[in-house]
């Protein structure tokens, strides 16, 4: 039996289960399940390119470099550009994008107007700050530490969470900059 505070939690995942296009986020995962489609992935990220030079980086043949294409197209993941009979192929970066935000947990709350962004964070988790002069600032949420980005109805704020005071019906999108790297260089001094 659930503990009372859990519930709502579990309510949540089993909405949101529900509303997912079962069918295109399992070919999205079967077409990321594959190291041949991620590394083809990764050189579409970089820059757009033809079946047969996807072929050559990859050392596989053209046939083998389409059959993955075709896969990757179905998962809607790449998109192509037709020059008469030529095909160039290049990544959707916004849907992977679209992927991790449908993730996110959300939470629906009724807050007093003039309440602030902080205000709201701290009635849906648990919320550690830390007090820099005048400024409360946001130092982990749920135990997770990081810095953090808020957004309110889609518009990157400029004040701080404890002073952004919410006038009318909004949606908070909390971000936090998580460390991915974009890019590795190995050094060998000679």
């Amino acid at each position: 039996m659930l503990a009372l505070e859990e519930k709502p939690i579990y309510i949540h995942v089993l909405t949101f289960v529900t509303h997912l296009d079962n069918i295109k986020w399992h070919l999205m995962f079967k077409a990321l399940s594959s190291p041949t489609r991620l590394e083809i992935l990764k050189l579409l990220l970089k820059k757009e390119m033809h079946i047969s030079a996807i072929a050559r980086q990859m050392k596989i043949s053209v046939p083998v470099a389409a059959k993955h294409i075709k896969i990757l197209e179905k998962a809607d993941l790449v998109e192509k550009k037709e020059f008469g009979r030529s095909h160039v192929y290049n990544a959707k970066k916004e849907r992977f994008y679209k992927m991790l935000d449908t993730l996110c947990e959300t939470s629906h709350i009724n807050l007093n107007r003039g309440n602030s962004v902080l205000d709201a964070l701290k009635s849906t988790c648990i919320v550690n700050t830390k007090r820099i002069n005048d400024k409360e600032l946001l130092v982990s949420i749920d135990g997770k530490e990081g810095y953090y980005l808020y957004e309110v109805d889609g518009k990157l704020a400029d004040t701080p969470m404890d002073r952004y005071k919410l006038r009318n019906d909004a949606e908070i999108r909390l971000k936090k900059l998580i460390p991915i790297t974009e890019k590795r260089i190995s050094i060998k001094l000679k």
